[in-house]
């Protein structure tokens, strides 16, 4: 029962940069749901985003998801809350290929997370793999030697530091992509909320330059779609243009305000303060 090694990210990236092809477009799964990931598995999109930085998914929901999409043509990427060995074991050993890794802001950083998906002596996770999914409870030949090679990592770039270190974090060995977050890169400029700011837009477009300069996959964040078309002109491999959630949100909006009569709101009179 072996593991396809072109499951991992790190190969659609290097056969759509082979063929020369388009960028890989994605989309975020954030509702903790089996069935929508389900759903979200068979649009039709390159590949999916679970979240479990800023969403409800623990270990039980993030494997129903795994095996809600397994079935489908999709490529699955899994966010952990940090950048932790043990958390990172833990979904690894769930059967998570894809890592994406928050809040990478240096060097150091990007090593650990490397060294969290390797078994010694390349790095330090802790060997399960007899009780695991991701071996297939020792069904899958030669996991413990080669499990590496069903495993890639993309680091995510969403602060300053880690912009004036990007260079450095893009010659880490074992890390196949770097992601950029342009809003909690936004913030961490002063910028709180301010993704489409032109400064923000550069530091991406720098990261995305120090990607293509270094030889390896850069993507990024981008909901609204001509930023997103902005960010592929300027060299994005590939891309997040939506979430589950928000789609929802917005869906549900614009059929309430097709059917239900939306309040008027009255200006508010306001009287000029009086001077003492």
């Amino acid at each position: 029962m072996p593991l396809r090694i072109e499951d991992t990210f790190r190969s659609a990236l290097a056969a759509q940069k082979g063929k020369a092809g388009r960028p890989l477009a994605g989309m975020w799964v954030c509702s903790g749901s089996p069935l929508i990931a389900e759903l979200c598995a068979g649009s039709g999109l390159d590949w999916l985003l679970v979240d479990a930085e800023h969403s409800p998914n623990g270990l039980e929901s993030i494997l129903a998801q795994l095996q809600a999409i397994h079935g489908y043509p999709v490529h699955t990427l899994v966010r952990p809350p940090v950048n932790d060995t043990v958390v990172i074991k833990q979904y690894l050993d769930l059967g998570v290929q894809n890592l994406l890794i928050p809040m990478v802001n240096s060097v150091a950083e990007a090593e650990a997370a490397v060294a969290a998906t390797r078994y010694p002596p390349h790095g330090v996770r802790g060997v399960g793999s007899a009780l695991a999914r991701a071996a297939r409870w020792n069904r899958v030949p030669d996991y413990l030697a080669r499990a590496s090679e069903t495993i890639s990592v993309t680091v995510q770039i969403e602060s300053t530091a880690a912009v004036d270190a990007v260079e450095d974090i893009l010659k880490v060995d074992g890390v196949d992509a770097v992601f950029i977050g342009p809003s909690d890169l936004a913030a961490s400029m002063g910028l709180l909320g301010q993704q489409e700011h032109p400064e923000v837009r550069a530091a991406v477009e720098h990261c995305l330059t120090a990607a293509k300069t270094a030889g390896k996959p850069a993507g990024a964040n981008a909901f609204n779609p001509d930023t997103a078309r902005h960010y592929l002109d300027h060299g994005a491999d590939f891309i997040l243009v939506g979430a589950d959630v928000a789609l929802l949100a917005r869906g549900s909006e614009a059929l309430a305000a097709q059917y239900i009569p939306q309040p008027v709101v009255e200006p508010v009179e306001t009287k000029p303060r009086a001077s003492y």
